[in-house]
């Protein structure tokens, strides 16, 4: 199945007030536009030439300038002065401190603290064994103290049960039997026959007038919110019809409609101007390279042909009749000075020795001794008499 193309957008059909509003708003803008649009493509093109011939060489000689004013003095003080000072300081403080100290808790603080916990381990051994020694005494007396306790207490126990048996329990049973028939059963009466019928009186009596009274707060509350309600419904109208049906109706009927007409108008003017904008730069770019084309052809181009025409002919010419001959003179007078010079040190460098040897005499000539090994610039081969086994 074929993909279905894309329908193309259809342009909404625009009425003659649009028209009529479209052709005197451009030729205004396009009036208006024009020349800015051209004195923006000078200033473009200003800038770009100030750019490339004046702020950009101008900038990177002030970069190289901050470079060697700021950037470099503090490069060679970290490189130079700071790292190997403080490489030194680092080494001077390790072999001032560091090192002793180390020294110091290796050799004689850990040995002191072995000691110290080496002792303080044999004094809490012997406390613990002397309060061990004293608990156990505590505990001895405590067992004895409470197994005397236990027989006193065991006996006087005794006692007690055989006096509750035989004196208590009766009397109890005789105070209980009073208490029932004295107390209990007169409570239990009246309780029965008098408060709980009062009782029930009162609270029917408190429900009765509870209910009442809810129904005289609820017919309150009913008048209450009809007033509240007729108030809210005549507020609500009287605001309806002083102030939203106006606002609506100045809204629906005055502000939309010349919203409208202020939205086809700023639409059109910036369309207008978009328009003119591009038709700017196309008549800019006319007239630049119109401009381009005069200037060469009433400045670059004679400069060219004066240059072609002339200057190169006159220029070879100065350089075959005067230049080269010239150089060629210069280069065999710095040739003969080279030579004289050189012939100058020669004499003055003879001169020299034959004075040394007028005053030391002649050098001692160094008798040369035969060499077993061969010089430098010789080689070993196996016909040469330079190894053990092969020498004669």
């Amino acid at each position: 199945m074929e993909p279905q193309k894309a329908l193309p957008e259809v342009r909404q059909a625009e009425g003659c007030l649009v028209t009529a509003i479209r052709i005197p708003v451009r030729i205004v803008v396009l009036v208006l536009v024009v020349p800015v649009r051209m004195v923006w493509d000078a200033l473009v093109v200003s800038g770009r030439f100030l750019t490339d011939t004046v702020f950009r060489p101008v900038g990177r000689g002030l970069l190289w300038l901050g470079r060697a004013v700021f950037v470099w003095p503090f490069v060679g003080l970290w490189r130079y002065v700071l790292v190997p000072v403080g490489k030194g300081l680092a080494w001077l403080g390790n072999v001032l401190l560091v090192v002793p100290a180390v020294w110091l808790y290796r050799h004689v603080l850990t040995p002191i603290g072995h000691g110290i916990v080496w002792t303080l381990r044999g004094t809490g051994a012997a406390i613990s064994w002397v309060l061990r020694g004293l608990w156990a005494g505590i505990v001895w007396v405590a067992r004895g103290i409470g197994a005397g306790a236990a027989w006193v207490g065991r006996g006087i126990g005794a006692v007690g049960a055989w006096v509750y048996a035989w004196l208590l329990t009766p009397v109890g049973h005789g105070i209980a039997w009073l208490t029932r028939y004295l107390v209990v059963v007169p409570a239990v009466w009246l309780y029965t026959w008098v408060l709980a019928p009062v009782g029930r009186a009162v609270a029917w009596c408190a429900t009765g007038l509870w209910r009442g009274t809810v129904w005289c707060v609820k017919g309150v509350w009913w008048v209450l919110a009809a007033i509240v309600t007729g108030i809210g419904v005549a507020l609500y109208w009287i605001t309806r019809v002083l102030f939203v049906l106006p606002a609506l109706g100045l809204w629906r009927y005055v502000l939309a409609p010349v919203g409208r007409f202020l939205a086809v108008v700023g639409r059109e003017i910036g369309d207008a101007l978009g328009h003119a904008w591009r038709v700017a730069g196309h008549l800019s770019r006319a007239v630049g390279r119109f401009l381009a084309k005069l200037f060469r052809w009433i400045f670059v181009e004679p400069v060219r042909w004066v240059y072609r025409t002339v200057l190169t002919p006159v220029g070879h010419a100065v350089r075959d009749a005067l230049w080269r001959p010239a150089a060629q003179a210069a280069r065999s007078v710095g040739r003969a000075t080279r030579q004289a010079l050189a012939a100058a040190r020669d004499t003055a460098r003879q001169a020299r020795a034959d004075f040394r040897r007028m005053l030391f005499g002649e050098p001692r000539k160094v008798e040369e001794v035969a060499r077993r090994e061969p010089g430098r610039q010789e080689t070993r081969t196996l016909g040469s008499s330079t190894t053990v086994l092969t020498k004669d």
